[in-house]
């Protein structure tokens, strides 16, 4: 069977190594490069064909989330294996949200992050165990079910006004903080509400508070 080929990446040296040792147990499994940061990261999925890239969310000059929509232009088969500390369920949100294959905490054992590998090479997602606290069911089981995750792709502006209409702003408000007018405040409202499949706003609120879809800033 030919090796499944991966590119390690992480501003810590030592966590590199950690995985390295790991992955050497496995002998169908390969480390073909490793980055010390996103850039770096970049330049060795350009020059080393790979089957997934294991990476942190935060690195210095490109982080993770930003990493992986760079990585499907490079190698759009490649899978993504986000490997971090954050048990926050917004940073999985987004990471999912970016295209990440599997969400791994770095104080799981040695074992998971081989089953996780594992698992992504099968063709299905990944969840650390210890995240399951932190993420809604309904999200829970959208994904271990390898349904659709329940998450919608918003432009910058459309987040901008989500924020605001979730803290109870009017469209007049939104459109003077926004320095918009508030006939363009409602038609992004009203796109809001198609994309989130919602009838009206108090469902929407609803729906982006219970399931944590106000995420943080980059």
């Amino acid at each position: 069977m030919k090796p499944y080929r991966i590119i390690i990446a992480d501003d810590h040296s030592l966590i590199r190594q950690g995985l390295k040792t790991i992955i050497v147990h496995d002998p169908s499994l390969t480390i073909v490069a490793e980055a010390g940061n996103g850039l770096e990261l970049l330049e060795m999925a350009r020059i080393h064909p790979t089957d997934m890239v294991i990476l942190d969310i935060t690195m210095p000059q490109l982080n993770g989330l930003e990493a992986i929509a760079e990585i499907r232009k490079i190698r759009p088969e490649t899978a993504v294996l986000m490997l971090t500390m954050h048990t926050c369920s917004q940073f999985f949100y987004q990471a999912i949200a970016a295209g990440a294959h599997g969400y791994l905490m770095k104080e799981d054992s040695d074992a998971e992050l081989l089953n996780a590998i594992a698992t992504i090479r099968k063709g299905k997602s990944y969840i650390s165990p210890k995240l399951s606290t932190n993420v809604t069911d309904e999200v829970m089981n959208a994904f271990r079910d390898q349904g659709k995750v329940p998450l919608v792709v918003l432009s910058d502006r459309e987040k901008q006004v989500l924020k605001l209409v979730v803290q109870g702003c009017s469209s007049k408000m939104i459109g003077s903080t926004l320095h918009l007018s508030p006939r363009t405040i409602d038609h992004h409202r009203a796109n809001l509400l198609k994309k989130f499949k919602m009838k009206n706003t108090v469902d929407l609120v609803n729906h982006v508070v219970r399931n944590a879809l106000i995420l943080p800033d980059d």
